[in-house]
């Protein structure tokens, strides 16, 4: 190598510029290439090669969330740019480079494609390695998820989640019910549209481990002189078929009845009785299930209702990502 090569302030500003290394790591680059630019970017990724191998058992739980739409709302992708610090993702020029990936991303259908895809010469997979070693620490693409719908609308909450929904109509306003499905997708976690989408095994099995947890939540109650939790017989409405609905509003008569009630006014109770055993009996789809949620803009309606509020709409699907 000849040390004694010039590297003009010039050819320094322009690998800087196509890489984001710094002046110095980028000055070193071009001395060990003989000036060769393209030799030189060469350089500084082995150097990311080199620092990727050693932080590869790194926790990558920093970074950036984000989406992106095309321009006729028929598809979208969120993506998570990860690092190992709050430091390097709150950086303008990491957001920037997030910006750039989710470019790229939104032409490409699945994560393996993505990373294949042309980065200004390398792959994006190769372009994540020279960042890492421009960065100094580990840096991935941990989360990646796409919706293809006649409507698809997003909502990034802070840089640390994204959501993506779909909708199977265009409708007025569907800028306005996307992005709101969206908050409502990032804010409470949902992972299936409806109880529909339960398997019925899943659903046994939940119900027998949260009645567990309750039962031995009570004994700690009883010890302590506590009010009880009520223990669900359910907890879905995948499970509350027609005969266990007819059973519960005659459970509910017996207990007007023995509470004395005028059988005449048992019109206007019963309603509230039942709703509150459906409330009672699917804790599973207000915690799993989009549709079945309260809505957190109206907690006095579901999610469902608020979608049916717009006319001839359905939610086709959603997506999730997040930090971590």
């Amino acid at each position: 190598m000849d040390n004694t090569v010039k590297i003009s302030a010039a050819d320094v500003k322009k690998l800087r510029e196509a890489t984001g290394a710094g002046m110095m790591d980028c000055k070193k680059a071009l001395v060990e290439a003989e000036g060769n630019f393209d030799k030189a970017i060469e350089v500084l990724r082995k150097k990311g090669q080199k620092v990727a191998a050693k932080r590869a058992d790194r926790e990558s739980s920093e970074g950036v969330a984000i989406t992106k739409i095309n321009d006729d709302n028929t598809a979208g992708v969120a993506i998570v740019l990860a690092c190992e610090t709050d430091f390097v993702a709150k950086n303008d020029s990491y957001k920037a480079l997030a910006e750039e990936f989710v470019n790229i991303a939104i032409n490409h259908s699945n994560k393996e494609d993505f990373l294949a895809a042309d980065f200004g010469g390398m792959t994006v997979a190769e372009k994540l390695i020279e960042q890492t070693g421009v960065i100094g620490e580990k840096i991935d693409i941990t989360a990646f998820e796409r919706i293809e719908a006649p409507y698809v609308g997003a909502y990034t909450h802070i840089g640390k989640i994204a959501a993506l929904v779909g909708l199977n109509n265009a409708i007025d306003k569907a800028d306005v019910l996307t992005k709101d499905l969206a908050m409502q997708v990032a804010s409470m976690g949902a992972t299936t549209l409806s109880y529909k989408d339960f398997d019925p095994a899943f659903v046994a099995s939940e119900t027998e481990a949260r009645i567990a947890v309750i039962e031995k939540d009570n004994e700690e109650l009883a010890r302590l002189g506590k009010t009880l939790k009520n223990v669900p017989k359910y907890i879905s409405m995948a499970q509350l078929t027609p005969e266990v609905l007819a059973q519960a509003e005659e459970d509910a008569k017996a207990e007007l009845k023995a509470e004395g009630k005028p059988e005449q006014i048992w019109d206007r109770i019963l309603p509230g009785k039942m709703d509150r055993f459906v409330s009672d009996n699917t804790t599973l789809d207000k915690e799993q299930c989009l549709l079945d949620q309260d809505f957190i803009k109206d907690e006095k309606k579901t999610v469902d209702a608020y979608v049916k509020s717009y006319g001839n709409v359905a939610v086709t699907e959603f997506k999730r990502v997040s930090l971590g």
